[in-house]
């Protein structure tokens, strides 16, 4: 820790520790710990790199109503229908398809993202910037294992039955989804997300925990940065 303190230090203006609000289990709220790995002021520049985001679909180019597909597929009733500013009612699922259909899902990451300072890099590729996560655990904010903890303002794009029973397991340092995309061709959707994280919520268990554990060791020195 010594020497990632110096190393960041060296290379860049600003904290050695990044301090950032997530929602974690039950959508609690707290400050997570990371080694910084970005220029400082890095989060002012979210808005403009947002044609960036891998987690983005691609647009559909369909029309969207309130007879919506979305629930006919569910087999639930539209509801709760929102009004739009022309006066019209939408779906709120079917809302999030629209919104995912312009790149506006719950999920945000850059390839190659320039704000993202050398040594950080480093740090990501290795996992080392989350040493300071085991502050969160003794804390009782986190757990080893779970779910990944996630930034406010992906957190209030989850809030429908589907999406929300993620919150139901605790925020952890490692989890399902990560160790099972690390190192695959191809980066993750949101729906393959989602279920991960649903999956982990309904079936995790100390067994379950150890084994994910184990396959962490192993996925720090793939390639795919998850």
């Amino acid at each position: 820790m010594g020497l990632i303190t110096l190393a960041i230090k060296m290379e860049s203006k600003g904290p050695i520790f990044f301090a950032a609000p997530r929602a974690g289990m039950g959508f609690k709220r707290f400050k997570m710990y990371k080694f910084r790995t970005m220029y400082s002021g890095a989060e002012l520049k979210l808005l403009s790199l947002a044609h960036l985001n891998v987690y983005a679909a691609p647009p559909s180019g369909g029309t969207i109503s309130d007879h919506c597909e979305v629930c006919t597929e569910l087999g639930r009733p539209c509801s709760p229908l929102l009004i739009q500013p022309d006066g019209a009612s939408i779906c709120e699922r079917q809302l999030k398809v629209q919104k995912e259909s312009k790149g506006e899902g719950p999920f945000f990451k850059i390839a190659n993202d320039p704000r993202i300072t050398r040594i950080g890099k480093f740090l990501r590729n290795t996992s080392l910037d989350e040493i300071p996560q085991f502050i969160n655990v003794f804390l009782g904010d986190m757990s080893l294992v779970g779910n990944r903890p996630l930034p406010l303002y992906e957190a209030e794009k989850l809030t429908d039955d589907l999406a929300a029973l993620r919150f139901a397991a605790p925020a952890g340092i490692t989890g399902l989804w990560q160790v099972t995309k690390r190192g695959m061709k191809g980066e993750m959707s949101n729906k393959e997300r989602i279920v991960l994280d649903n999956s982990y919520a309904l079936h995790g268990s100390l067994w379950f925990d150890i084994k994910l554990m184990m396959k962490t060791l192993p996925a720090l020195f793939q390639s795919e940065n998850v």
